[in-house]
């Protein structure tokens, strides 16, 4: 039989309602009586309900986590970060699909029939509108891997896009690669967008250097292999900024069927440093995402803002950084043709 809050205060010889403040974060209970009731509750193998404790207390510790990107597997890594970093923090997280889901309204209903605390929407391709209509109905809401702006309507953590796609273009550019490619994910993407800019602007400093652009449908294996092949019944660039590791991999699968070589042929420089870009067989060069430090400060970020829901919203904006691997060529001395080791 399951043990109830009655058959722990029978036990320890109080009141239920002392059983209940014992449990209830922040309830006024004297050491003493905390000791009676925890040592009883123990004793029968006792664990609060948390439905009926979000009665008293009026906090269901729900956080949705919305994404609408299950087929890139960097959010594989991202759900593993959150879920345990929520759990750690006495939270409890909700994961919401939201693929396919162009209303913002109806996420915000659904929040509403769970009672959610607060929202965490985990995606650089959803509009900015969702965090607004969270936002707007009073539900605590973090942007993860959105684009900052001037007014922040919530508070956004991620990365400067822009700043990476400057990253990725000067990479290719000190490899001595004088035509250069872009292969960004969808187009109403604000992740695709600002790296695009970002790489096209890097490159206008090098007059001998020309690129081109091209969009994938989505950040997904099939997606950048698909436009890659499109790209190969063409005069291919020398070298590729894939804006995304998933789309990285699926140009790579590209190129090896078609019979070339990666760098020897084309060049490919990704962005995340998901796990499988260091796979042996895989060995992308590509710029890492600090997904760690990304997913730690929106997790503080949401559960300070439950603490005090009129918390102004905050950007906080983390760097990247290059990580050499196996799919671009050597940087050339400027002065000759020497590799630099």
């Amino acid at each position: 039989m399951v043990t109830t809050l009655k058959d722990v205060a029978e036990r320890a010889g109080v009141s239920r309602s002392a059983v209940s403040r014992t449990f209830t974060d922040g309830a006024s209970v004297s050491a003493k009586m905390r000791q009676r009731v925890e040592k009883a509750a123990k004793e029968l193998g006792y664990s609060p309900n948390a439905l009926a404790s979000s009665l008293t207390t009026g906090r269901t510790k729900l956080i949705g986590l919305v994404s609408n990107n299950f087929h890139n597997p960097i959010f594989l890594e991202v759900f593993d970060l959150f879920t345990r970093g929520l759990q750690d923090r006495g939270l409890r997280p909700l994961l919401v699909n939201l693929t396919d889901e162009t209303d913002p309204a109806n996420s915000v209903k659904m929040m509403r029939q769970y009672s959610a605390d607060g929202v965490i929407v985990a995606s650089s391709t959803l509009p900015p509108g969702f965090a607004k209509a969270f936002r707007d109905a009073g539900i605590p809401v973090v942007r993860v891997f959105g684009r900052p702006t001037r007014a922040p309507m919530a508070h956004v953590v991620g990365i400067d896009n822009v700043e990476a796609g400057r990253m990725a273009a000067h990479t290719l550019v000190e490899r001595g690669y004088e035509r250069v490619g872009f292969m960004g994910g969808p187009a109403d993407a604000t992740s695709t967008q600002d790296r695009m800019e970002g790489f096209l602007a890097e490159i206008a400093k090098h007059p001998g250097v020309t690129a081109t652009t091209s969009l994938a449908d989505a950040y997904s294996f099939d997606a950048g292999r698909q436009e890659m092949l499109r790209l190969l019944k063409e005069p291919t660039a020398e070298a590729y900024f894939c804006g995304d590791d998933v789309l990285s991999i699926g140009a790579l699968s590209a190129i090896q069927d078609h019979g070339l070589s990666v760098p020897d042929d084309i060049g490919i420089i990704g962005l995340n440093d998901m796990s499988m870009a260091g796979w042996a067989n895989i060995n992308l060069t590509t710029i890492r995402q600090p997904i760690q430090q990304i997913v730690a400060s929106s997790i503080e970020l949401v559960s300070g803002t439950l603490d005090d829901p009129d918390r102004y919203p905050e950007h906080r904006i983390f760097a990247c950084k290059i990580i050499e691997r196996g799919t671009l060529r050597p940087i050339k001395s400027p002065v000759s043709d020497t590799t630099i080791i």
